[in-house]
């Protein structure tokens, strides 16, 4: 199977964890835009959304599905949302659609965490995919140099050759070099940075489940 039909059967096998009448979180991504497209099949029964994303929101309300905002939520039943990397405790590297501070938030706010990603995405250690770190602007080559300090090289993510700028209003740096062994305590430590909104480190929000799409299959991952 190709990749796209990879995140097509991933996607499908997530709304067997939508529970009819619930609050559900949707991430950000390609493979959660499959989620995305199979939700319009439960849409009668699902009575809103919280989105951490535009691009995301545009596309549950374009099927007709409501997008609340999260202070209006108290809990979320299920979060639905890909990774770039997964390890095997559930631990994962996210934002490279730089989606990834309210994707962090809406994980919070949920009861469980279901990921849905192809098999390329399991890791052993994490860090081989470029690190996502949310930023202030003011603060990012002090950010780069306390990166640098730990063997990793982090550059400003570009679009149309100047620093993107994510929904907050911020800009991310991606790291590489990185071998991430210790995946709570590295979040909590780069987390304490002044000037870092959010690192892409979801160990302390790690998944409950991953569904991961195989040529064999669905196959589900419980941590």
């Amino acid at each position: 199977m190709t990749q796209d039909e990879l995140k097509a059967l991933v996607g499908q096998a997530a709304l067997q964890y939508v529970t009819p009448g619930e609050i559900v979180g949707v991430g950000t991504g390609s493979t959660v835009n499959k989620f995305i497209e199979a939700l319009a099949t439960l849409k009668d029964r699902v009575p809103g959304a919280v989105s951490s994303s535009e691009a995301s929101t545009a596309r549950l309300k374009a099927i007709g599905i409501p997008v609340l905002e999260a202070n209006a939520v108290e809990t979320i039943g299920v979060y639905i949302d890909g990774a770039d990397e997964i390890d095997g405790q559930g631990h994962m590297i996210k934002g490279g659609g730089a989606a990834l501070t309210r994707e962090k938030i809406v994980a919070a706010q949920s009861r469980r965490f279901v990921c849905i990603a192809d098999e390329s995405k399991l890791v052993a250690t994490l860090g081989a995919f470029p690190l996502p770190v949310e930023v202030i602007p003011m603060a990012t080559a002090r950010v780069i140099r306390q990166f640098a300090a730990l063997g990793g090289q982090a550059r400003v993510r570009l679009k149309d050759g100047v620093p993107l700028v994510t929904d907050n209003g911020q800009h991310i740096v991606d790291v590489t070099g990185l071998k991430i062994s210790d995946p709570l305590g590295f979040e909590s430590e780069v987390n304490q940075w002044p000037g870092v909104v959010t690192v892409g480190v979801f160990a302390h929000q790690k998944a409950s489940v991953c569904l991961l799409g195989t040529a064999e299959g669905v196959r589900t991952l419980s941590f």
